[in-house]
């Protein structure tokens, strides 16, 4: 039986991929510079610091364009209730399951907000750190207590292992929807265009365009600037 004739269609619009891929990569700097910095040395933490403000930030502008962005990088588009979600569990490895969504299936969209929600705490708590051996403190440190310090340094340290399995969970999915659902997800990420059946072009993305992307990255940019320099 031949192979179901399928169409590119645009799906992830450009602020939503260069988010996505800007965001690995500051994940990966703030993994190597926070766990290796008895390695690197006292600048590691500098940039440690750099990257999960940078982090923040981009958690400031994904919020934002969760609202403001392409038809699939919306939240209305993809959260759907504790039904919707294990339905679509439940139809995973069945041969007759329907179509999938253009964009973020039920589980996928919820393990997009655990990923944001979990991140946000890592990114809030580093904040107010403080390492003495190398004389460094989060922008906010001193407006805290040494005990709540260390009390939100703990769960700076524990939320890691959270973040590293959903990051462990998020590797897993893509390798099933490769292998068993041939779907090209990195592609996807990539290029912003998924193979879809035919007859479902109407469902490309719309908005998200270029102008309010940039506004809301600026005022993003602005919001972490004032928080360092007025803290």
């Amino acid at each position: 039986m031949s192979e179901e004739p399928r169409v590119r269609v645009g799906v992830w619009d450009l602020p939503t991929r260069l988010f996505h891929w800007t965001l690995v990569l500051l994940v990966v700097t703030s993994v190597v510079t926070g766990q290796f910095d008895s390695v690197l040395g006292p600048g590691a933490l500098e940039w440690h610091r750099r990257s999960g403000l940078a982090i923040l930030g981009l958690l400031l502008f994904r919020l934002a364009w969760g609202f403001a962005g392409g038809t699939h990088a919306r939240f209305a588009s993809f959260l759907r209730g504790p039904r919707a979600v294990a339905g679509y569990a439940k139809s995973l490895l069945a041969r007759d399951a329907a179509a999938e969504p253009a964009g973020h299936n039920p589980l996928g969209g919820w393990s997009v907000v655990a990923m944001l929600a979990a991140l946000a705490t890592q990114a809030a708590t580093g904040l107010f750190l403080v390492q003495e051996d190398y004389a460094f403190e989060g922008p906010l440190a001193r407006h805290v207590s040494r005990a709540v310090s260390d009390r939100l340094g703990a769960v700076h340290e524990a939320n890691f292992y959270v973040i590293a399995a959903l990051v462990t969970l998020h590797v897993a999915a893509i390798v099933f929807y490769t292998v068993v659902k041939r779907q090209d997800l990195v592609g996807a990420i990539i290029t912003g265009d998924k193979r879809l059946e035919a007859g479902r072009e109407s469902e490309a993305s719309r908005g998200g365009g270029g102008v309010a992307a940039a506004a809301i990255a600026i005022a993003a940019t602005v919001a972490v600037w004032a928080l360092v320099s007025y803290a």
